[in-house]
């Protein structure tokens, strides 16, 4: 059976991302049965899985067009598991900001579903925008489950969420076929300047 396993695929980075794809129904069990130490532990592992398959990629050297949307697939996830996570046990906390709290959540889905309708998959492009959103969202996450909610912190992560979810929107609208690692909007467009020039 091993043989027939593309042995190029089994790097480091993409086998932390087929940890937290595989720990999704895991930690998703443990939200819904209200165990929030468990549950919290096991999302700070993927978060840290999700730091350091990046950071072994371009170290190493590993990166590829399957581990960008491998990973991009795993950090769905991820997201999806920390939405449910403060639906379940931070509803008391964010239910002042829930108008706010669910544009929050549809921008982050609209990349998704015009991606998918235009290109029939799910966008990969790991913008430096939605890069640090993504640590900001994370410092937010974690803050709310060790120190509580603050308001300045959840106005700072929505503001530049949104920011983020619209450049990646902006670059799907943009691109005449997806690709994985685009950086952000100007290298989208100096690409294409590229390609309308030659």
């Amino acid at each position: 059976m091993a043989k027939f396993i593309d042995k190029s695929i089994l790097t480091v980075p993409n086998l932390l991302s087929f940890y937290r794809i595989f720990s999704f129904p895991v930690v998703l069990y443990f939200a819904l049965a209200k165990s929030e130490s468990v549950y919290f532990i096991l999302l700070l592992i993927n978060l840290v899985t999700d730091v350091l398959d990046g950071f072994i990629a371009r170290k190493f050297n590993l990166q590829s067009e399957f581990g960008a949307r491998l990973d991009s697939f795993a950090d769905i996830g991820m997201y999806i598991l920390a939405f449910v996570g403060v639906i379940c046990f931070k509803t008391k906390e964010i239910e002042p900001y829930m108008i706010s709290s669910f544009i929050f959540l549809l921008f982050f889905v609209l990349p998704e579903i015009i991606s998918f309708f235009k290109f029939r998959s799910f966008p990969s492009l790991h913008l430096y925008s939605s890069k640090i959103g993504g640590f900001i969202m994370g410092g937010f996450f974690f803050a709310l489950f060790i120190v509580g909610f603050y308001p300045l912190f959840y106005y700072i992560m929505f503001v530049v969420g949104i920011v983020s979810f619209l450049e990646e929107i902006i670059c799907v609208l943009v691109l005449s076929e997806l690709k994985s690692n685009a950086k952000g909007l100007y290298w989208v467009l100096k690409d294409k300047r590229k390609l309308l020039l030659n």
